[in-house]
């Protein structure tokens, strides 16, 4: 632009560029000047380049794509995208819309930690069947969040007191160098009475570990180091023994069909906690979660169904998702694709959902 000459042909050649990228490019620059205090800038603008007063309707612009690595900030650290992905902010006199971008910053290396429990065989007084497939579901996670640059560790048929043990463990380490946590759990489970988060998980021994908590351990109170800093659960397991098997839609093309030979779930009947309806570690007085997600295979109460050579709906989903989209999509809009296509799926029906307590926008950092 120093090169157009004087400011009045800086500006005109500063309108220009703008133009080549849509006609709705500078009536949204002008309004964001206003914004951030350079009315006097926008006024000079229209000045001399003899453009007509902006409109005070709405401008309405095309998503575009968030490049991370390169982003604006305003003086509160959030991401400006005209027109791009996040919450909508109307800005300015002209009452222009863009976009304030409010993102998880991943900039650590590895991201963070990620630990896999994956139950499969169970002791023979649990009455739990082993979880064929479950190994399949585990390798899968296992190579899928190395390759989104988490330091993966995994252990294999834990009792309940060593999955808790486990759990501790990770909730205890420091975590100020990091920037996320995760946890997969790959275990039976069922509907039990709760507080927060609903559900339960096993251990090998048959007993039960509620989900809020594991939830718990990691919470603001018991895990200072995670404070503000995205915690991320994963849990292969039933919610319930409900078979769901689904109502009449009108549809393009017909939902998979697995045989229901190979099929089996992870769905044990509803449990009440000894000594009333909760355990100590998770009772009302503990503070309200943030920056939590928790996404479940399926909806409470109902079964989640686990095929024996390819792995469960649930897991082979979120991992085909991940490898296509973990670029471009955040956590949340990828989490509605897996329930989408879980909910297409099978004979009986199946549906993941998530307790979503994130603050700002997740996105992956792939290698």
């Amino acid at each position: 632009l120093q090169s157009a000459g004087s400011r009045g042909d800086q500006a005109r050649q500063l309108v220009i560029d703008l133009e080549t990228r849509g006609k709705q490019a500078f009536p949204v620059f002008l309004s964001i000047l206003r914004d951030t205090g350079q009315g006097d800038l926008a006024d000079m603008l229209i000045e001399e380049c003899e453009c007509p007063p902006v409109s005070p309707q709405l401008v309405d612009l095309r998503p575009v794509e968030l490049d991370l690595s390169g982003e604006k900030r305003d003086r509160a650290g959030l991401v400006l995208i005209p027109g791009g992905r996040g919450i909508t902010s109307h800005c300015g006199v002209q009452g222009a819309k863009y976009y304030v971008c409010v993102v998880y910053e991943l900039k650590a290396d590895p991201c963070g930690h990620c630990l896999i429990l994956n139950n499969v065989e169970f002791s023979g007084d649990s009455d739990l069947l082993t979880r064929d497939g479950s190994n399949v579901d585990c390798k899968k996670l296992e190579k899928r969040f190395k390759s989104l640059r988490f330091e993966v560790l995994t252990r294999q048929n834990l009792k309940a007191q060593d999955m808790v043990s486990e759990l501790r463990e990770l909730a205890q380490r420091n975590h100020s160098a990091l920037d996320c946590c995760i946890v997969v759990i790959l275990s039976h489970g069922c509907q039990t009475s709760h507080i927060q988060f609903p559900g339960g998980v096993y251990g090998t021994d048959g007993k039960l570990i509620p989900i809020e908590k594991i939830v718990n351990y990691f919470n603001g109170s018991n895990c200072p180091s995670l404070g503000g800093k995205p915690k991320l659960f994963f849990i292969q397991a039933c919610g319930g023994e409900q078979r769901d098997r689904g109502f009449l839609v009108d549809c393009d093309s017909p939902g998979d069909e697995a045989p229901e030979g190979s099929l089996e779930s992870d769905a044990t009947p509803f449990r009440t906690l000894a000594g009333g309806t909760d355990e100590p570690d998770a009772v009302a007085s503990l503070p309200t979660p943030s920056d939590i997600l928790v996404s479940y295979s399926t909806f409470p109460g109902f079964a989640s169904w686990r095929d024996a050579s390819s792995g469960s709906w649930y897991v082979e989903t979120l991992d085909n998702v991940l490898e296509q989209y973990a670029h471009s999509e955040d956590l949340l809009n990828m989490l509605l694709r897996v329930a989408n296509a879980v909910s297409a799926k099978g004979r009986y029906k199946q549906i993941p959902g998530c307790f979503n307590f994130l603050r700002k926008k997740f996105f992956f950092m792939c290698k």
